[in-house]
């Protein structure tokens, strides 16, 4: 329920706040007076679009503030939804700059309009006489039965199980695609890896291969230069080693002159060492190589291969293409599965439509029990407000159709007169008698569910006498479990209001102004009296106006 309503530099507004009590508040004023600021106002704070020209004073900042409890709404889930923090003390905040920009907050997070708009709905119900156009839509009508039908738990099931069987079939339709562009590719995708699970990669050292291949080449060239490098180590007389094994025996005969020459000995062995472990090396080396055109002939295709791949695959190792080819066996392994799994999808698809319809039946089924109960309800209400002809014909068609609230389609059906055909609803029913409908379906929705603040806008205009105090009745009952607020001209029903709040205009600076005033009890008599009776209060009205609060 909405407990404060505060509003600057809006319309005829300069600054109000205005507390709001639980049950029926009655709004009433002279026409003109800015009832239907207040309703622009808080339009805004549930979401409408703002418009700089709603300012009062464009050089300052329009700021309308509402505070709601909520706490018996159960709206964590939806805030939850919207990304936003719950409070069941919630505050929700518009402000104009007079840039012409709009911010929104609630509860001083900001928020998008989509955001303000999502949350709305649930917090204020507004409803005038030319705004009753949801009582023609079908989901509106779809959502009224269920109501009654309590088919919160059966409709939460379906939406699952929709949303799964929509889901498997897009992901069929994805894998029958994914069917049809591979079936082009898998002829190719197979040659390829064909190809690269022939050239035996796996264990490859490319870089050891090419060393091979490198020395079994130039085998001749290799061996000749390593002997003749053992030759130039080993040779008597010249051969290095000679020539350092002298030299060495030179040192020795000083080595134990002094640290020094010992040094200079040391070193030199050592490199005899070297050079001796090194000539047995490459004598090794030099008797190993040998020539071996078959080998180098296997080599040398086994390179042109991967040379070949790896340019036409446009990589540079082994690696690579061992990559590429496991990649392509997946694909192909992927494209080989899609068959069952196509197969396993359908049969999934086949399932999930036989318990998705089997729940849309049950709905239904559900529906066609409420109706007769709804429809006997309504019009007794309508009678009450003096539609005694009224009369409703809910047709509810069970379909093939999967659709958001359901397998039904729903056409209302409505005369409010003996002996003519009944026409749908939207087509033949008054904006009169679209008011009376919507409060005797807000009246019947009251019994079954936890509806938001209610606020009706003169939807009572062209009712009188008998049939405004039945609508006054109505209003009063709702307003029991609900919290209710009435614009009115109707002293019947001004007079049943918890809360009386007037509206009124004064000059203040030679500048017209809109102001709001809780009345009492004695202002109440005043005002009901001059609703009865105009201006000129009579003793009659007084007595009439303080009967009907009585």
């Amino acid at each position: 329920m909405i407990t404060t309503l505060a509003i600057k530099n809006y319309a005829l507004i300069d600054d109000i706040r205005m507390d709001f009590k639980d049950g029926l508040t009655i709004i009433t004023g002279e026409t003109g007076a800015g009832k239907s600021i207040l309703l622009g106002a808080l339009s805004l704070v549930l979401g409408k679009r703002a418009d700089l020209n709603s300012m009062k004073d464009a050089s300052k900042k329009c700021i309308i503030e509402a505070e709601f409890a909520i706490k018996k709404f159960n709206l964590q889930t939806l805030f939850e939804e919207n990304d936003l923090d719950y409070d069941a003390h919630t505050i929700i905040r518009r402000e104009i700059l007079p840039s012409g920009k709009s911010r929104a907050f609630i509860n001083d997070t900001p928020v998008t309009l989509s955001q303000l708009q999502a949350v709305g709905p649930y917090l204020v119900d507004i409803h005038s006489q030319h705004e009753t156009l949801s009582l023609a839509e079908e989901n509106y009508q779809m959502q009224v039965i269920d109501a009654l039908a309590e088919n919160t738990s059966l409709k939460n099931t379906y939406s699952e199980q929709l949303k799964a069987y929509r889901i498997t079939t897009k992901g069929l339709e994805e894998a029958k695609l994914k069917k049809s562009e591979a079936s082009k590719e898998i002829d190719y995708n197979t040659f390829l890896f064909t190809e690269l699970e022939e050239a035996n990669l796996e264990g490859i050292d490319q870089v050891k291969l090419e060393e091979t291949y490198e020395t079994l080449s130039n085998a001749e060239e290799i061996q000749e230069t390593l002997s003749k490098v053992v030759q130039l180590f080993s040779e008597e007389q010249i051969g290095t080693m000679e020539t350092a094994k002298e030299a060495r025996a030179a040192l020795s005969q000083l080595k134990n002159y002094g640290s020094v020459y010992h040094a200079l000995w040391e070193r030199l062995n050592s490199v005899i060492i070297e050079l001796d472990d090194l000539s047995e090396e490459t004598e090794q080396i030099a008797t190993s190589v040998e020539a071996n055109p078959q080998e180098l002939l296997a080599i040398n295709e086994k390179l042109q291969t991967l040379h070949k791949l790896q340019h036409k695959h446009n990589v540079a190792t082994v690696s690579e293409l061992i990559e590429i080819k496991n990649t392509l066996d997946a694909n192909i392994t992927d494209t080989n599965n899609l068959d069952s799994h196509i197969e396993k999808l359908e049969k999934e698809i086949v399932n999930l439509n036989k318990e998705v319809r089997k729940t849309g039946k049950a709905i239904h089924e559900s529906r066609e029990g409420v109706i007769p109960k709804l429809q006997e309800k309504l019009e007794a209400i309508l009678a009450k407000l003096g539609l005694l002809n009224a009369r409703f014909d809910f047709k509810l068609t069970l379909t093939e159709s999967l659709r958001e609230n359901g397998t039904d389609t729903l056409d209302l059906l409505f005369t409010a007169n003996k002996g003519t055909t009944m026409g749908s609803i939207k087509k033949v029913a008054s904006g009169g008698e679209m008011s009376r409908i919507m409060l005797a379906v807000k009246a019947v929705l009251a019994e079954y569910q936890t509806l938001p603040t209610l606020i009706f806008d003169e939807i009572d205009t062209g009712v009188s006498g008998e049939i405004a105090n039945k609508m006054a009745a109505i209003m009063d009952g709702m307003s029991h479990g609900m919290q209710l607020v009435s614009i009115t001209h109707l002293p019947q029903i001004a007079s049943k209001g918890a809360q009386h709040i007037k509206v009124y205009k004064e000059d203040v600076n030679n500048v017209t102004e809109t102001h709001l005033k809780t009345l009492s009890q004695e202002d109440r008599i005043v005002e009901i009296a001059q609703m009865i009776g105009g201006k000129n209060v009579t003793d009659s009205a007084l007595a009439h106006a303080k009967e009907l609060l009585n």
